[in-house]
């Protein structure tokens, strides 16, 4: 028979204690966990389709940037050429697309420099050649409106080699050579060109050389008071370059021109006075049948990247993460609507349905390369300015602004594509308080069942203390019954 106090003891689990902590831990994470993952699941596919919708419009981006960055080059807006290069040469500069173009030029007159040449001096040993002494001294040399440097000739230098090489050195901007034919030995001075560059050489101080004869002020030069012993004669003078484009005269200090025509630059290489040459851009026909192609491509790349985000899958496990965003399927509808829409607003050709681009079941596009050439041969103008106009017009956008129009209206601010971003984002914080609060929630409650089974085994020790009590008494009991 079971005696009272085993009955006490196995209620009470007298001996081994209750494991509150371990029982209040198992309770409060059999109640957050599953409220948790629900919580951490919608955070999952919240922010797989906050990062799905960054990249369809980052892709937008990329894709419009891409486009103008490529129009912008000469490749697809045609090559500078003239129709007579020997009297005028262009290429483009880079940065832009040449603008004013076909353009009239008449060279009139092609830029010179000063060139000076000394006669040979009697006194000279001809044996010597360059190494013949010039004389010890000082000489200033000035160009234009520059600051004039000093020339200085001593015993170390005193040769036509070495005055040569102090004025070369000095960074004026005049050549000097030194020549040395059957005439003689002679030193050749060439300035920079332009009219405003003329060039002088003045006598600071000279010592005439007793053997030779030598004086450095024979060098000197002046083409407004020519100095008095001075050996140097005026093979040319400086000139400006002057032109006539369209019809206004144009005067410039070099034959290379890169300020008349905006990322022009123009080689002027012959003197033809009342002879037009026409500046003029190549029809880049081949490029716009590359451009349309690679288009093409890269539209598909897009518009598959956006199928595969909406796709309806087999069931909501294998679905795109943008599966039935309204959003993103305006955006398509947008895109589509691309090859239907006109880029210029006269001809035959207007749009790219003109041109044999077509739009397929899946959104994606195809290019009849046949009907496209067939439009390049009949019209390659006209062509060449509906895809990439010389200048854009309201109504003459061309594939460039026809695409950046569909990329600001798809991400206009309160458009649905901003709307979506903004919905999604606002979800994502909602989700992160949802968890504070979780967390809040579960540490009230576990704070709670602490108390809770704190209080219980207070209560717990009190009776293991009566049940002391007890336990001696009936042994007492017991002891007297027998």
């Amino acid at each position: 028979m079971t005696s009272v106090s085993s009955s006490i003891l196995t209620a009470l689990g007298a001996g081994s204690g209750i494991d509150t902590a371990s029982l209040v831990s198992s309770l409060v994470s059999a109640t957050k966990e599953p409220r948790q993952a629900a919580i951490t699941n919608r955070q999952t596919l919240n922010s797989a389709r906050i990062s799905a919708l960054a990249s369809a419009s980052s892709s937008l981006d990329t894709f419009a940037d891409a486009l103008n960055s490529l129009l912008a080059g000469t490749g697809y807006s045609g090559t500078p050429a003239s129709n007579d290069p020997s009297i005028a040469s262009v290429s483009a500069l880079p940065g832009g697309t040449p603008t004013g173009l076909p353009a009239q030029i008449e060279v009139r007159q092609l830029a010179a420099s000063r060139t000076l040449v000394s006669a040979v001096n009697a006194n000279q040993d001809a044996a010597q050649g360059a190494a013949a002494t010039v004389g010890i001294g000082e000489l200033s040399l000035k160009v234009g409106n520059g600051n004039p440097v000093s020339i200085t000739i001593t015993a170390a230098n005193d040769s036509f080699t070495g005055l040569a090489a102090a004025i070369n050195g000095s960074g004026a901007g005049v050549t000097a050579t030194v020549v040395t034919d059957s005439q003689g030995t002679r030193l050749m001075l060439k300035g920079p060109t332009g009219a405003a560059n003329d060039f002088s050489l003045t006598t600071v101080s000279s010592t005439t050389d007793g053997t030779t004869g030598a004086d450095l002020s024979q060098f000197a030069f002046s083409a407004t008071t020519p100095p008095a012993g001075s050996r140097m004669s005026s093979a040319t003078e400086p000139k400006d370059a002057v032109i006539l484009l369209d019809g206004v005269e144009q005067h410039y200090a070099g034959n290379t021109i890169d300020g008349a025509i905006p990322y022009l630059r123009i080689d002027l290489n012959k003197a033809a006075p009342g002879t037009n040459v026409t500046l003029a851009t190549t029809e880049p026909t081949t490029s716009m049948r590359d451009l349309l192609v690679e288009f093409v491509d890269a539209y598909n790349t897009l518009m598959k990247a956006l199928n595969t985000a909406t796709s309806t899958g087999t069931d909501q496990s294998n679905a795109g993460v943008l599966n039935g965003e309204s959003s993103i399927r305006d955006m398509k509808r947008q895109l589509s609507q691309m090859v239907s829409a006109e880029l210029g607003g006269t001809g035959a050709y207007r749009t790219l349905n003109d041109l044999g681009v077509s739009t397929n079941r899946d959104g994606t596009l195809s290019l009849d390369t046949k009907a496209l050439d067939k439009a390049i041969a009949a019209d390659p103008k006209a062509i060449t300015q509906l895809l990439n106009p010389s200048v854009r017009t309201a109504t003459n956008i061309g594939l460039a602004g026809l695409m950046d129009s569909v990329r600001d209206n798809i991400k206009k601010d309160g458009g649905p594509l901003a709307a979506t971003q903004g919905k999604y984002e606002k979800l994502a914080k909602e989700l992160a308080d949802q968890l504070d609060k979780l967390d809040m929630q579960m540490t009230n409650y576990q704070e709670q069942l602490t108390k809770v089974y704190s209080a219980m085994e207070t209560r717990l020790s009190a009776l293991k203390a009566t049940q002391s009590y007890l336990q001696q008494q009936v042994a007492l009991w017991t002891k007297n019954d027998n």
